[in-house]
């Protein structure tokens, strides 16, 4: 693995996007079983929300937000990085898709609407593009 990016320009033109085929849902949830599917686990004072694959949250019962897909930035970006989390979200929020990320130590992970994923993708294959120029 490459040392990782903290350098705001390196890490845009870096982030090589790529759209995960999964789909998931926002769920909260207690359930321990349920937890140890979920791609995340995010624990606030009003409850455990889990990043669960669709799929099982609908054979489970488990009510959730909208179908989103995961778009990975593929750039092993540092965690005391600047900016690429404002210029992706702010791209983003241009085009009118709402956006939820995710850091983690390797990547960072962008949840979209399922509807609005393959915009995405353009929106921020374009941001790479700016930096590479």
């Amino acid at each position: 693995m490459t040392d990782p990016v903290s350098d705001t320009r390196a890490m845009i033109a870096g982030m090589a996007p790529h759209l995960n085929e999964a789909h998931y849902v926002y769920a909260v949830s207690e359930d321990p079983r349920l937890a140890g599917h979920a791609f995340a686990v995010i624990r606030e004072e009003e409850g455990t929300t889990l990043i669960l694959p669709e799929p099982l949250a609908a054979a489970e019962g488990v009510a959730g937000s909208g179908p989103m897909c995961c778009i990975t930035l593929m750039v092993h970006s540092a965690l005391e990085g600047v900016g690429l989390t404002a210029a992706v979200s702010g791209a983003l929020a241009e085009a009118n898709i709402p956006a939820n990320v995710v850091a983690a130590f390797h990547h960072d992970h962008v949840f979209v609407p399922v509807e609005k994923a393959e915009t995405a993708m353009e929106v921020l294959i374009a941001l790479q593009a700016t930096a590479n120029a």
